[in-house]
């Protein structure tokens, strides 16, 4: 590929990601025509496939997708009523991680479908966005009573020391991402005058993510995953943060990409399961907007120069296979090619001011 501007590489891959909105608002993982099920749309994906348009002002992408966002609570609010009344106990009576773009219905099958992290990360930015943004998400009552809701229904099924599938939808464990999700998501709305956060709630979650700290869960000591409790979450302390970044860094850091963890058998090269895992691209992305926010100019050129290195003609892929330059058909992925948008427009920002 020829060599491009920041700016160019910035509207290229705007032009892609913008390709991945249905007409709804909402985002799909990847291509509309992908065979991998990722033309789907989940909570988690369009709550990072937004930080390209906000991070560029264009607001009214962004509050398109939370108008889409709010309407699936709305339109499945009887389930969210459900959950609050009666503390769930089976997976199906979670508030699902997945929907059709188009209709908003519920994708169910069994699968890894218990995500508490992705129900704190749309509190967290919808108390950003109403806060910046000053009303205009909640501009009627049933937005209000459903975030409302939200909030209830994490105290309802007690995130704080829940099981769930986590951010890469596999095994139920207690997850330190999906707790400090709902952390952070609690504290963004609990700044708001029209939200009630019971006192507790934020506390307790505290300090169960203190207790999981450095590690992801029991089973898991470190984990790609961990990079959202320092962004966008800044949840952790410095002494937490610099042991989660020492952590990824020796143990999951690659050429191409950052392993979720070790043994991730999603598109691992080795029939067994070991020391081929897929090298996730957008790692590198979150690796270079974190140490651009420390102010480690080097190094997040370092991690920048890396992802425009392994970046293809389709866009950002979602992973590599290991040690090799194949990369997988969720490509472009609209989660990569956002945090891509993010750490060229914040290493673009600071090229220009010097």
């Amino acid at each position: 590929m020829a060599k491009l501007s920041y700016d160019q590489l910035i509207n290229q891959h705007l032009e892609i990601l913008k390709e991945l909105q249905y007409d709804t608002g909402l985002f799909a993982a990847s291509s509309k025509d992908v065979g991998t099920g990722y033309n789907k749309s989940w909570l988690r994906d369009n709550f990072y496939e937004c930080f390209a348009f906000e991070v560029i002002g264009d607001y009214d992408t962004v509050e398109k997708t939370y108008d889409a966002v709010l309407e699936i609570f709305l339109k499945h609010e009887d389930k969210i009523d459900w959950a609050i009344e009666h503390k769930p106990t089976e997976t199906f009576q979670y508030i699902h991680a997945r929907y059709n773009p188009e209709n908003f219905d519920e994708f169910w099958e069994e699968w890894g479908n218990k995500q508490n992290d992705a129900v704190g990360a749309i509190l967290f930015q919808v108390g950003q966005l109403e806060k910046n943004r000053k009303g205009r998400l909640f501009e009627n009552e049933d937005r209000v009573r459903i975030v409302q809701k939200l909030v209830y229904y994490l105290q309802s099924i007690e995130y704080w020391h829940d099981k769930d599938s986590g951010m890469w939808e596999e095994d139920e464990e207690i997850h330190a991402s999906s707790v400090g999700a709902c952390v952070a998501g609690l504290k963004a709305v609990d700044s708001l005058d029209e939200i009630e956060v019971p006192d507790d709630m934020i506390l307790k979650g505290e300090e169960s993510l203190n207790q999981l700290l450095p590690r992801e869960s029991s089973r898991k000591f470190t984990d790609l995953a961990l990079l959202s409790l320092i962004y966008p979450y800044k949840v952790v302390s410095k002494e937490q943060q610099d042991q989660i970044l020492e952590n990824i860094e020796y143990h999951l850091l690659k050429e191409r990409g950052v392993i979720r963890y070790k043994g991730d058998m999603y598109y691992n090269g080795n029939p067994d399961g070991y020391s081929e895992e897929a090298e996730w691209t957008f790692g590198l992305a979150w690796l270079a907007i974190i140490y651009k926010n420390m102010g480690n100019e080097q190094k997040a050129q370092m991690f920048l120069d890396r992802l425009i290195h392994v970046d293809t003609e389709k866009g950002m892929p979602e992973l590599y296979f290991s040690n090799m330059d194949k990369f997988n058909e969720n490509t472009p992925l609209g989660w990569s090619e956002s945090l891509f948008i993010v750490a060229l427009f914040e290493m673009n920002e600071k090229r220009k001011s010097n």
